[in-house]
């Protein structure tokens, strides 16, 4: 506060010429009793009033400009992150952008990095914790939290400081945090279902799981609270409130299985082709989502996961049926084929004793049944040149085959149908006419026969068809997912006249139901007549596939099972091994779990009998499912082999102990006892080793 003395030296400085330039109420006051000292002026006359800025400034001032910085400021915090490796630079980058203060301190030199991103790097954690940061945030590996945790020189940090880690599992950091922390600490557990790779484009729509393991009740501390969350919120996360427990019984063991099936198939080096499918192209994006983590973080989700050995059992069970399963049918369609072999051996011994051969009653036709061969030139229906419009006989009207009806009908085309099983009912719904005789099938003349049988099937339907009913021209097409074997099979068992097409739609019912474009079609024009009007027959069905808006690709038979039928059969065992694990959904996904989810759901529908041709019509199934059972192996002598030496060492450690502790009273049986000890452990390393 002015005195009044103060202000007669301030008026004693002024310039006596201008008594009115420099006015104040208060001096004016003062001055009225003064008439010696006090300036006469008339209104007239008087100078106008100017007023000087004065040195202290105005408390209107002074209030806007500091609201003016605490709503700045309040919008932003000083962040420390402690484990500024891969997941800790991921973070950085976003609080950077959103305006946060951010440190950093890591055992290793991230310091240029660290300036690159616009983040104070300390290789010193007292020099961190020294500058006040409001909040520290953890991202060390799981196996690494306690130990760095114990590391932070706490005492330097204020009170009130708010703790945050970022770990998979949650329940051993809640425990680590109120253990480890005093009361005055502000605790939150939190896990950001996603990394650098799953959210690389952008965190919209991840799941974000947090628990306030403890808050206090001041405003401030909880204003920084929701301003940390905030964080997330404003990219878009889905925030969700969950207890650490209730999260582990999520996400802890869905976690598990995913990093498991994506470190086994990145052991398998994995490549993409140029027709991969969905479900192909889905285990490549989870080598690569999950290729990026650390063993530490999967070796931690084994470590602290309750059920994870029970699931890697469960896993390995799996596996092991499936197998026996493929070899179980192997066994008895080789036992089979032997015991028709000797039948027929039989049969034919006995034919040739009695001195004539029977005729074979599937070589027995009728003289009207055979085609005239003076029939043929001339004969081509002439609708070709009229019309794109084809009739199509789908042979095998199962699931699949009803699948690419619905858009042959769809487009305008008449379409036939046979199969063993009666789908006539579902044939009526779809517009399609059915056939249960495959005689009456091939006396409407169809312009193409489909067939749509399963990869073990296709022979036996293919010699059972009555092709002499059908037109010589008849364009036959075949779906299946390997190449190389249904093309042998049209050369061998169809006369010449016959066009052939093989072609693979690599989707199905599930991976196409929302449509089919962009989905690769792959196709070889084997045997195609040069008429014109059987090269635009064959161009009109392929036209069916184009329209939809597939990606159509010309490739021979031999090419596509180098690129296609392994990756395949790796696919549909993953999804099969999956299936048998019964997996669920939760209310947190991870991108990668729901990436399983969804290959399970894409293979299910197709039957065991696909797979299974898949595997018997691959010549690299038996080698793929090796190497498959080789890298599962191997990831869990990696998994025990780290468990062996975490316990070997805290056994060691107890060891010394004890002998300090008990050297003097006891030492000749510690000493034999120690020795027992190193040597059991010894030979149990060198058994595992």
């Amino acid at each position: 506060m002015l005195s009044f003395s103060s202000l007669h030296r301030h008026y004693s400085t002024l310039p006596p010429s201008t008594p009115s330039l420099y006015f104040s109420p208060l001096h004016h006051a003062f001055s009225f009793f003064n008439p010696l000292t006090t300036p006469t002026f008339s209104l007239s006359s008087r100078t106008p009033l100017r007023i000087r800025a004065l040195d202290a400034a105005q408390p209107f001032d002074y209030e806007s400009k500091l609201a003016s910085a605490h709503f700045h400021n309040s919008q932003h915090l000083k962040i420390a992150i402690v484990g500024f490796g891969n997941f800790g630079q991921f973070l950085a980058k976003t609080l950077v952008r959103q305006g946060h203060t951010v440190l950093a301190h890591s055992r290793s030199d991230y310091s240029h990095i660290a300036k690159n991103l616009g983040v104070s790097f300390f290789s010193d954690p007292h020099d961190l914790c020294e500058q006040h940061p409001e909040v520290i945030l953890l991202c060390s590996s799981i196996i690494s939290t306690e130990q760095v945790l114990r590391s932070l020189p706490l005492q330097r940090l204020k009170r009130s400081t708010l703790f945050v880690d970022v770990l998979s599992v949650k329940e051993l950091p809640r425990d680590l945090l109120l253990d480890l922390l005093p009361n005055d600490f502000d605790l939150i557990c939190s896990h950001p279902m996603f990394g650098p790779q799953s959210a690389r484009r952008s965190w919209n729509g991840c799941f974000f799981v947090y628990e306030k393991v403890r808050i206090g009740d001041e405003e401030s501390r909880i204003s920084r609270c929701e301003k940390f969350l905030d964080v997330f919120a404003r990219e878009g996360c889905k925030m969700v409130e969950m207890c650490c427990a209730e999260h582990d019984k999520y996400a802890a063991g869905s976690q598990f299985i995913t990093h498991t099936v994506g470190r086994v198939l990145e052991m398998l080096n994995l490549e993409s082709t140029p027709i991969n499918t969905k479900g192909y192209g889905t285990l490549l994006d989870l080598v690569e989502n999950t290729a990026a983590d650390s063993f530490d973080l999967y070796y931690g989700l084994f470590m602290y996961n309750k059920s994870a050995l029970e699931m890697l059992e469960r896993l390995d069970l799996a596996f092991e049926a499936l197998r026996n399963e493929l070899f179980g049918r192997l066994h008895h369609v080789v036992r089979k084929q032997l015991f028709e072999k000797v039948r027929n051996s039989q049969e034919s011994s006995a034919r040739t004793r009695n001195g004539a051969a029977l005729p074979s009653s599937a070589l027995a036709l009728r003289s009207e049944d055979v085609a005239q061969p003076n029939e043929y030139k001339g004969q081509i229906s002439d609708r070709f040149g009229d019309s794109s419009k084809l009739k199509i006989a789908i042979v095998g009207f199962g699931n699949f085959g009803q699948f690419l009806a619905k858009a042959i009908v769809h487009q305008g085309h008449t379409v036939l149908a046979y199969s063993r099983s009666d789908y006539s009912d579902v044939a009526k719904k779809l517009g399609v006419s059915y056939f249960s005789d495959a005689d009456d099938l091939c006396e409407e003349h169809p312009e193409v026969i489909l067939l749509c049988t399963s990869i073990l099937s296709t022979e036996k339907v293919l010699k059972s068809l009555p092709v002499q009913r059908l037109k010589r021209s008849t364009l036959f097409v075949d779906v299946l997912s390997v190449k190389e074997f249904p093309r042998s099979l049209f050369l061998q068992n169809l006369p010449p006249d016959f066009d052939v097409l093989c072609t693979h739609p690599m989707f199905g019912p599930e991976s196409g139901k929302n449509g089919w474009n962009g989905l690769p079609f792959v196709y070889d024009k084997v045997r195609v007549g040069s008429d014109e009007s059987r090269v635009s027959r064959c161009d009109w069905f392929l036209d069916i596939f184009a329209r939809e808006g597939c990606r159509m690709v010309e490739m021979s038979c031999a090419e596509h099972d180098w690129h296609a039928a392994g990756s395949q059969f790796i696919t549909h065992t993953m999804g099969r091994v999956l299936e048998k694990l019964e997996l669920e959904s939760t209310p947190i996904n991870t991108k990668g779990y729901e990436t399983l989810l969804n290959l399970v759901e894409n293979t299910a529908g197709d039957s065991f009998d696909l797979y299974y041709g898949l595997f018997m019509y691959n010549v690299n199934a038996m080698e793929q499912l090796e190497r498959l059972d080789h890298s599962f192996e191997s990831l869990k002598k990696q998994l025990f082999g780290r468990l062996h030496g975490v316990l070997r060492k805290q056994l060691f450690e107890d060891a010394e102990k004890f002998d300090v502790s008990w050297e003097k009273r006891m030492l000749p049986k510690l000493s034999e006892g120690s020795a027992a000890l190193a040597s059991s452990l010894e030979t149990l390393n060198g058994e595992n080793n």
